[in-house]
């Protein structure tokens, strides 16, 4: 199987990329930068806002016919898109630019998306029937994005699988001068004996290790590529709701550092509540998530090599 994946150089596109070519499966990235993290995946280095038709052109040239196009190339911060909501436009035009491309080949196309197209939730498990709200001008891209999914299901008969991600962490999100995350903020914050500040004592989320993420959309591509699934919407999560103050003492007793915490209101536009309702994926895909939220901390600042003092 070819598989083309954009926004290769990031976290979930790294991973799985990696995945796919342990696989023995044959990959191509697209992204605008350069991979920090490795080199084994071959890269189509171009700007989805930039080119258009032009990149067909430059899959062709590469020499690559994916036979399905993994798209997760996104402005993906939420509060920086509430402070610059012009990004979340380019969040649409990039994946209407994937979607062509996928109409130009023929080919079936996954779709990451995000647990924001929920909006707030407060109580109980959210499914995927649940309705979208467009609670941040990030959400709003997704919801936006998964409506052309449809479109291009219904009119054009592409083959589609959209998921939901839930606050995906783990290996290769430490990229801090690029995007400041969540975990890796307060984990090299903690160590350094330095304060942090959350955002909302009362966000509940659902954390999401990073190979658990990968496992549901390596499963979704070999199904998607099969014809097995067609133009489903599932959840990817742990399935599990912790708060961010929960996120802090594992950090800190992984770290064995008493965390300095600060508590502010939530920002504007962000999410204070959600748990995944993982059964789709469980039925769909056999999704069996192994890794919750304090092994994966642990995991996390194994790989990342930091330690306190």
């Amino acid at each position: 199987m070819r598989v083309l994946i954009t926004g290769s150089s990031g976290q979930i596109g790294t991973n799985l990329g990696l995945r796919l070519l342990d696989a023995g499966h044959e990959l191509l990235g697209v992204d605008r930068r350069p991979n920090t993290w490795t080199e084994r995946i071959p890269l189509l280095e171009l700007d989805l806002l930039q080119v258009g038709s032009q990149l067909a052109d430059g899959v062709a040239g590469a020499g690559f016919a994916p036979d399905v196009i993994v798209h997760l190339a996104a402005n993906a911060k939420v509060h920086e898109l509430v402070l610059h909501p012009e990004r979340a436009l380019d969040n649409v035009t990039t994946t209407f630019n994937a979607l062509e491309l996928a109409r130009a080949l023929r080919v079936p196309v996954v779709f990451g998306s995000s647990r924001e197209a929920y909006g707030d939730q407060s109580a109980g498990l959210t499914s995927e029937d649940r309705a979208v709200v467009a609670k941040s001008p990030y959400s709003a891209s997704k919801i936006a994005g998964e409506a052309l999914v449809r479109s291009y299901a219904e009119c054009y008969g592409l083959r589609t699988l959209t998921y939901r991600f839930s606050n995906v962490y783990g290996r290769y999100d430490n990229d801090l001068e690029r995007m400041e995350r969540v975990m890796p903020l307060f984990v090299r914050e903690i160590a350094a004996g330095r304060p942090i500040t959350v955002f909302g004592a009362e966000k509940v989320l659902d954390f999401t290790y990073v190979d658990d993420c990968v496992s549901a959309v390596f499963a979704g591509i070999e199904r998607v590529f099969r014809g097995e699934l067609h133009h489903e919407t599932i959840n990817v999560a742990y399935g599990e709701g912790n708060s961010l103050l929960d996120l802090v003492r594992f950090i800190g007793e992984t770290l064995g550092v008493e965390p300095q915490v600060t508590v502010e209101p939530t920002r504007p536009g962000e999410i204070t509540r959600y748990v995944a309702d993982i059964s789709k994926a469980q039925r769909l895909l056999d999704y069996a998530p192994q890794v919750p939220l304090r092994e994966g901390v642990r995991r996390a600042i194994e790989w990342s090599g930091v330690s306190a003092g």
